[in-house]
């Protein structure tokens, strides 16, 4: 039986991996869950269900709320962001679940790693934020990273059993996002409820609008480029509105191989959690007479220019990345709240790498502190922008 720690237990990711935990009750265990705390009531829902051994919660105020709505024998109960990091350090786990969104889900995942637990990664911003280093410790511990993205876990399967060393590139498919045929003189005007609407994926407000702006997508290049160590030009976008081919890797043949299948998340949460086995699921199977044409673009970057933003943050590297993530988070949590519109979120991430620091980070302490400044940097250039 395999134990699991879950970082993000109340995310999109996290409730649908404790649904696979539901249906294999013979096959996994929960031994922690991590979570910001906003919803305290499902926390202790979830604590009842699967009885963890410790919980870790990002706001300490939610604690002590949690604590008054379990009876005993609770659960060991931990407390802001050095709780999550003794959570994936200590909690007696296999295989660590890494779906909390953002930044927050870089320490805890690099002390999982330390601790030479395996990762199931679903939170694409560590690989962002410190690519270089969280692939390079875990070498060092052999570590296995598992792709939980359902475009990372496409062209993770479509690399098994073949020769890394004859991959020509990789092809990441993107929807296109809610705005993919909207004119871009619209765009300026678009709403927070319009940018919420994904065609297809029900996600999280905050990767569901980084997939409007193909943020996502940006996001998804770095993260390919270190989970399977490929430059830069070799990692490219595709759009491709039916979500059907998740995506694809050509060889240096010629030969193009897809992973396709239909818009479930728990087929590549099932396949990390067992990997290298597969188990059979009741998820809907792919009827490709039904789906009938699919469609290919190339990706329109001046209507979408995050795209560009996060392949530049790349290609200049060092302290870029962190700043690229850093800025988009703010940026999108001010557009939910309605402080700036959609074009801002672009606008406001091009103008904090423009004042990024070109010195190398060569720490994950590093990492945070150019984050922290980022953040306040880009809070003060959205004050400016509301007032």
């Amino acid at each position: 039986m395999k134990r699991l720690t879950l970082l993000g237990a109340t995310g999109s990711i996290g409730l649908r991996t404790l649904e696979i935990v539901s249906s294999f009750p013979e096959e996994f265990q929960v031994a922690g869950l991590a979570a910001r705390g906003s919803n305290v009531e499902l926390i202790a829902d979830l604590c009842r269900k699967f009885s963890p051994a410790a919980v870790a919660l990002l706001d300490r105020g939610a604690v002590d709320r949690l604590s008054r709505l379990l009876a005993p024998p609770r659960p060991e109960l931990l407390a802001g962001p050095e709780g999550l990091v003794a959570l994936a350090r200590d909690a007696e786990a296999d295989v660590i679940v890494s779906a909390l969104v953002g930044a927050a889900g870089l320490l805890p995942t690099m002390a999982g790693i330390l601790a030479g637990r395996t990762v199931a990664l679903a939170n694409k911003e560590t690989l962002v934020m410190a690519g270089n280093l969280m692939t390079a410790a875990a070498r060092r511990r052999g570590v296995k990273l598992l792709p939980v993205d359902s475009e990372h876990s496409a062209i993770f399967q479509c690399l098994v059993g073949h020769n890394r060393g004859d991959v020509h590139r990789i092809l990441l498919t993107a929807s296109g996002g809610p705005f993919r045929e909207t004119p871009r003189a619209r765009l300026a005007t678009v709403t927070v409820e319009d940018a919420l609407r994904h065609p297809t994926w029900k996600m999280g407000a905050k990767i569901t609008i980084d997939s409007a702006t193909l943020m996502n997508k940006g996001l998804e290049i770095i993260e390919a480029r270190w989970l399977f160590d490929l430059t830069p030009d070799r990692v490219q976008v595709v759009v491709h509105p039916q979500s059907i081919i998740h995506s694809m890797v050509e060889y240096i043949d010629g030969s193009v191989i897809a992973q396709l299948g239909v818009a479930d998340m728990g087929v590549p949460i099932l396949y990390a959690l067992t990997y290298p086995e597969r188990r059979p699921t009741p998820a809907a199977r792919l009827d490709l007479t039904r789906v009938g044409q699919l469609t290919f673009f190339e990706p329109d970057t001046e209507k979408f220019p995050c795209l560009r933003l996060a392949r530049t943050a790349l290609e200049h590297g060092s302290a870029a990345p962190v700043v690229l993530n850093a800025a988009n988070e703010i940026a999108v949590a001010a557009f939910l709240e309605r402080r700036i519109g959609f074009n801002d979120i672009a606008a406001l991430i091009e103008r904090a790498l423009g004042d990024a620091r070109t010195d190398d980070v060569a720490s994950i302490e590093e990492c945070v502190a150019v984050d922290v400044e980022t953040r306040a940097r880009v809070r003060t250039l959205v004050e400016g922008r509301t007032a």
